[in-house]
Parts: structure tokens; sequence; C-alpha cells
């Protein structure tokens, strides 16, 4: 033979132009059509389409009537609405900021400056504010500050321990302490050192939650170890709405601060996050990705453990009965499945006794019609037909053996009676 008949390549290694590999049979190809491919993966698909989906109608939802805890705008349970709009009806203007620059921007002479959270500015943005807060000769008050802003925006004054959030007396000579009386705070508990001026109040375990550090002039600073009296939810309880109402409307303008993640100012040198990506993505970004990897795990595992409906098909050889028998029983006996052997036992006698007792095969594994027919066929037999027909599993090995024999005796019985 040669490579123009038999499509051997030629000596070079390429194949010969008379001599083109044969091509594969029609309907044998391995390779993945666009139907195939669709039908593997319109599963997953249609899970990340719906997680996506769902994502984006909650998020249009939220954003449209609710805002994060301590907002002025936010009726959540934690939010502030219900302080602002009792603010706004003493006269009070009230500006919102989430950037440093609008908070600096609005803070004038008569202004009480609110800062949600100052433990997430930067040290850049802690001296800005503190320089701020100072020329405006106003009200700072600090909502849970710690360690990170004491030591810029409140010299003097270091964190302890925080406390669970309960109800404080006040404890001091502070006029706005003495009227409020007992309320809610706790969280961050502070210490003065010695030879600082300060109004310390609601001490718990002996270390106050409320400091107020006079300033220059009519300035001061106040720290409140918790935002609690703040909230919708606690408002009305005990002394926190008069307390809060003294503390931001002692000035005609109030500027709410709620530091943002996505503050400019908050930006490190070029040459800090060089080879830091993660540090310029925002946390909810990764919180998403992590959700959105556990979702691809989940579907990888949902589809390789669904081995799809069963499918009948010829054996390409034929097989005895004896041998799926003996194999059958084989993987009984490795799982120790007497229970299953037994029933698969008696369930065959049944079907095969019904016809001859003239019960319908639909009734043979019903004992209320079964037995009777049986016992009329048989009145004087010795063997227990409801026991052997429907008793419980056998003990051992050698019980269920005994309960074939009996089971093929009882059979021989009623085929000669």
């Amino acid at each position: 033979m040669n490579s123009a008949t038999t499509g051997t390549p030629a000596p070079g290694g390429e194949p010969t132009a008379d001599a083109p590999t044969p091509a594969a049979p029609a309907g044998t190809s391995t390779a993945l059509s666009a139907h195939r491919i669709w039908t593997r993966v319109r599963g997953a698909a249609l899970v990340v389409a719906v997680v996506l989906i769902g994502g984006l109608v909650l998020a249009t939802v939220r954003s449209t009537n609710a805002h994060g805890a301590l907002d002025p705008r936010s009726t959540d349970p934690h939010g502030s609405r219900a302080v602002a709009e009792l603010l706004k009806e003493r006269g009070v203007t009230l500006t919102l900021a989430t950037t440093l620059d609008e908070a600096t921007a609005a803070t004038t002479s008569g202004t009480t400056l609110l800062v949600a959270a100052p433990d997430l500015l930067t040290d850049t943005q802690l001296s800005t504010l503190r320089t701020a807060a100072q020329a405006s000769a106003g009200r700072t008050v600090l909502l849970g500050a710690g360690a990170p802003s004491l030591d810029v925006l409140a010299p003097g004054v270091t964190s302890a321990p925080d406390t669970a959030v309960a109800n404080l007396s006040p404890a001091c000579i502070l006029p706005a302490a003495t009227r409020a009386g007992s309320v809610d705070l706790g969280g961050e508990r502070y210490e003065v050192a010695p030879g600082t001026t300060a109004d310390s109040c609601y001490p718990s375990d002996g270390l106050p939650t409320l400091v107020r550090l006079p300033g220059p002039g009519a300035s001061d600073t106040v720290l409140l170890g918790s935002p609690a009296i703040l909230h919708n939810a606690r408002l009305d309880q005990q002394g926190n709405a008069s307390l809060a109402l003294q503390l931001l409307g002692s000035r005609p303008h109030l500027v709410w601060y709620l530091p943002s993640p996505y503050d400019s100012s908050a930006d490190a040198p070029e040459d800090d996050t060089t080879g830091n990506f993660l540090a310029l993505i925002p946390s909810g970004w990764l919180w998403g990705t992590l959700q959105l990897a556990l979702a691809a795990l989940l579907a990888a595992v949902w589809r390789g453990r669904r081995l799809g409906p069963l499918v009948t098909e010829r054996l390409p050889v034929a097989l005895r009965a004896s041998e799926a028998t003996e194999g059958r029983a084989r993987l009984y006996r490795k799982a120790n499945a007497r229970d299953r052997a037994a029933s698969v036992l008696r369930t065959a006698s049944r079907t095969r006794l019904a016809p001859l007792l003239g019960v319908p095969s639909r009734d043979a594994h019903s004992p209320d019609l079964l037995l009777p027919a049986l016992s009329a066929r048989l009145p004087g037999t010795t063997a227990d037909p409801r026991d052997l027909l429907f008793g419980p599993a056998p003990a051992d090995d050698s019980a269920l053996v005994r309960l074939a024999d009996q089971l093929d005796a009882l059979e021989r019985e009623v085929r000669t009676s």
C-alpha cells in the first residue's frame, strides 16, 4: 500500500495532497455544540441572572427611602430623622455633609459640628477638622470617639474599655445633663488627664461616657461614648430627647457630618497606594465578590452532583439471571442490608401468590386482602403467614436464609393445595 490510498503522512511529516485525512463519521464528533454548551450552563446563568436582578431591584428600592445609621434622613430604628425634625421645629437649620470639604465649608461662627464616626477619618482629615472647629468658635460633638481621633480632636482625654449601653444618671453639674436626667449612654468610656478642665458625666463603672471640654471663648467639645440617644428607636425614652436637643440645638446652625469612604480627602498619597490594589476597592465590592464566588461554588457542586434522569439501554452482552441475582445478593451482603433483601424476597413471594389465591395484582401487598385468601386456601398450615409475608427484618444472616426457605415452602404448599 502507498500513502495515496491509506492517508499515511509523507516523509516530511505533512499529509500528501492526494491523501487527505478521512473525515469523522457524521454524528460521532465529541466537540460541544452551541446547543449543548447552553444546556450545560443555562442553570448557572439563570441563578446568576436572578441574583443580579434581585440585587439591583433591592438596591433601587432601598436607595429611595432608606439611609444609613445616624442619617438625619433615615426613619430606620438606628436612623436620626426624629431628632433632626425636632431641631428644625426649634429653628435650628441643619446641613448634611458627607465629605470633609462640605463639613469645613459649612462650619462657621455659631455652628454646632456633629461628627458621626470620627475614628474613620485619617490623620490629615482630623487635623483639618480640628482647624476648622477652632476657627468657628462653636461646638464640636464627637460620637463614639476612640483612641484614633482623641489625640487630635480632644487632647487630654484618653479612651478606656467600652461598655454596654445602659440607663445612666448624670452625676455631674453640667446644666444640660442635670436637666435631662438619666439617659441611655455607654459605649466608649473616657479618662481625663489630671489638670484638664472638663465636665465628666454619666459614669459607668467610675468612668464617664460624656465629657465636655471647654475651649477658647464660647467654644467647646463634647464627647459622647455612644450615639444611642440620637437613634429613632431610643429618642422617646428616658431623657434622651432632652439631652440630644440641648447638645445639638445650642447654636442656630447644625452641621451633621457623616464621613464617607468616597471622600477624596481620605485618599493616601500616590506612592503609599502603589501595589495595594485592594486598598482602592470599597469594602462593599469585596463582599459582593465573595458572595458571587460562594454562589459559583454552590452552583458547581449542584451541577457536579446532578446525574440526570435514568436512561434505559440495551446491554452490550447477554447476562444470565443467576449472575445478576448473585451480584445483587453480594451487594446486599456487603451493605449488611438484610432488611432490604428480606423486603425483596417478601415482595416477590406476594406477587407470585396473589394470582394463585385469586387476589388482584394491585392488592397483592395488602395484608387485609391477601392474608384472608391465604388462610382460606391453607386453613391447616403451621406457618404464620403474616410473619412470613409482612413481618420484621431478620436479625442475622441465618434468619434471612430461613426466611427464604420458608417462603419457598409456602409457595409450594399453595401451588399443590
